[in-house]
């Protein structure tokens, strides 16, 4: 992902509605009204994500590979579209921030190294305890280890498994894109900069809610427990790193990039 935050969502922050000289100057629409719009539009992605995971109908269960393949295509049809949503909005609002739209979302050179080595420094670091704790639960030594996690072919497996590439591929790009790349741009106006930061994942976790109708559906958890399991998460923290299960043998260290994959279960 492009670095977030660049002159144009600077901009942004800076041009927000509530400073009345600035939004009469850009002769855009009240504050509160643009507040609203940006509201509605961040909304609207949302549900329009969500909603197209299940524009088709199906009994099967949403790990399935035929389910799977179908939310691949919904996903990037609405992904695809998710820009002329920032366009629609800034002409409802009339915000202009001298910047193109790319450059608005995010997509540019400038700082690009930071942007891709921080988040990556970052997780390494979310990682790092359950690789510690897998490392002194396996039996078998640090060399066999990662010969097996680097091997060609236990990658290459990854590279065919359709809940392997939901998770790491799809849903991470997608969900950049709709709910970060978009999300921002029109958020950042009427809260300003720093608070939209902590403002969009409130979109991406309501958005989450959908799981739970599932869940019910196929009858794989109960209201209670998953009310129960929402109340752990908050008290724990959205980002605490999973607990990996142990591996007694150096064929099941081959299955270690699907085992870190599964830890976070993606909305596709």
């Amino acid at each position: 992902m492009a670095a977030l935050g660049g002159d144009g969502l600077r901009l942004l922050s800076v041009s927000r509605p509530e400073r009345q000289p600035e939004s009469a100057a850009l002769g855009g629409p009240g504050p509160g009204l643009c507040c609203w719009v940006s509201v509605f539009s961040c909304l609207s992605l949302a549900c329009s994500y969500v909603g197209s995971l299940y524009v088709w109908k199906s009994e099967l269960p949403r790990d399935h590979p035929a389910v799977i393949k179908r939310r691949f295509t919904s996903v990037l049809v609405v992904s695809s579209l998710s820009p002329l949503c920032v366009l629609l909005w800034r002409e409802l609002t009339g915000i202009q921030p001298g910047t193109s739209l790319l450059t608005l979302m995010g997509f540019r050179l400038e700082g690009i190294f930071p942007a891709a080595l921080l988040p990556l420094l970052l997780t390494m670091i979310l990682f790092l305890g359950p690789l510690m704790q897998l490392s002194m639960d396996c039996p078998c030594d640090l060399a066999d280890r990662l010969k097996v996690v680097l091997a060609p072919r236990s990658w290459a497996r990854c590279l065919t498994d359709m809940r392997w590439l939901r998770n790491q591929v799809i849903a991470p790009l997608t969900e950049e894109l709709v709910f970060r790349a978009c999300m921002l741009p029109m958020l950042a106006p009427c809260t300003g900069l720093g608070p939209a930061v902590f403002t969009c994942p409130l979109f991406f976790g309501v958005a989450h809610f959908h799981h739970i109708f599932e869940q019910l559906r196929f009858r794989q958890s109960s209201v209670g427990s998953i009310f129960l399991s929402a109340g752990r998460a908050c008290r724990c923290g959205h980002s605490r790193p999973p607990r990996l299960q142990r591996s007694s043998s150096p064929t099941q260290l081959s299955s270690v990039p699907t085992l870190l994959s599964s830890s976070f279960a993606q909305d596709t």
